[in-house]
């Protein structure tokens, strides 16, 4: 994109008034300044209006000539001359930089009088975040601090969002988020915006992982007849993911324990009878530890009967290994008697 400035003229000796173009035959030049802006990369072209009156004409960057007439004084091949007419000396600057922003002055000669125009040329630059904190990993209820820093012209807004599904709506409007007593929900991604509405925002994110101790969110007893699978579930919440052992009373349960199976995942275990048998009916303990501590849960596999309506399922009691705190992981169903046997008691 080419950027046309209009210089407007300013007489040597004179001060005040309201600018118009150059021209040899104007009987004033009042003093005038225009402020142009221009994107890093792209052109400018500096235009300067004259007529037959005109003896002499160059363009000048601060004290530095550029242009004499048709002859470049300058070494820089961005800069060229685009026209040199009996109305118009205009030069281009091509591929723009910050290093180009000032004052740009056209002079002219005539027989009386030298007369000058200047422009204001800005150059304006897109965003960049130039430094961002790196990805973190921190425990639960520590502080955490995230810089982001951005350069361009004029100077970036920078503001800080919580991307994460959990987020809670976590803003900062400053390069520094500053998190105190960091929990579990605001782990996620943090994205860094910076803008200048030079050019589209940039992002850059920053991942905050939060460790924290297991917490069994699911264990329920089980009723199964005897010859049937069965399947005993314990799922538990941890960061770093929590290993599980399982104990029926005070017995560790091994891998690969004839007809059974433990299978574990990030975030559950599962202990797999493939024969229910009479000696698998009994009381089980999931166990789910990390660095950073544990929990267990216990659970039933009890005998379930044809003849029950209503099994009774056994209560699971879930124990935080972290606080001492017991808690009920599952529920207690009355064994209905069959209808038939009712009647036979009255």
């Amino acid at each position: 994109m080419t950027v046309l400035l209009q210089a407007q003229d300013v007489e040597a000796s004179s001060a005040g008034g309201r600018g118009v173009p150059v021209r040899s035959g104007d009987a004033t030049f009042p003093k005038a300044m225009d402020n142009v802006t221009v994107r890093q990369g792209e052109s400018a072209t500096l235009r300067c209006s004259v007529d037959n009156r005109v003896t002499r004409v160059a363009w000048l960057n601060r004290s530095s000539i550029l242009y004499a007439g048709n002859d470049k004084w300058c070494l820089d091949p961005r800069v060229v001359l685009l026209a040199n007419t009996k109305t118009q000396y205009s030069i281009q600057i091509q591929d723009v930089d910050v290093y180009d922003e000032g004052p740009y002055t056209c002079s002219v000669q005539t027989d009386n009088h030298p007369k000058t125009s200047r422009v204001h040329l800005i150059v304006q630059v897109s965003p960049k975040i130039t430094e961002i904190s790196s990805d973190i990993s921190i425990n639960e209820g520590g502080n955490v601090s995230l810089t982001c820093i951005a350069t361009g012209r004029p100077d970036p807004t920078i503001t800080w969002r919580h991307i994460s599904p959990k987020a809670v709506g976590f803003i900062s409007e400053d390069e520094y988020l500053e998190i105190t007593g960091i929990t579990r929900e605001q782990s996620g991604e943090y994205e860094c915006s910076a803008s200048n509405d030079v050019a589209a925002p940039v992002v850059q994110r920053v991942k905050v992982t939060v460790n924290y101790p297991p917490y069994i969110s699911d264990a329920k007893s089980t009723g199964v007849p005897v010859g049937q699978k069965g399947i005993l579930l314990c799922e538990a919440s941890a960061v770093p993911s929590a290993d599980f052992q399982w104990y029926k009373d005070d017995k560790r349960l091994a891998e690969g324990q004839k007809g059974l199976k433990v299978e574990n995942k990030a975030f559950f275990s599962k202990l797999t009878f493939f024969n229910v048998s009479e000696q698998d009916y009994g009381n089980y303990t999931c166990v789910a530890s990390n660095q950073l501590g544990n929990t267990n849960a216990s659970m039933i596999l009890y005998e379930e009967t044809t003849t029950a309506l209503t099994p009774w399922k056994g209560p699971g009691a879930v124990h935080d290994g972290n606080n001492g705190a017991w808690r009920r992981g599952g529920c207690v169903w009355l064994l209905a008697l069959p209808l038939a046997q009712l009647a036979r008691q009255f």
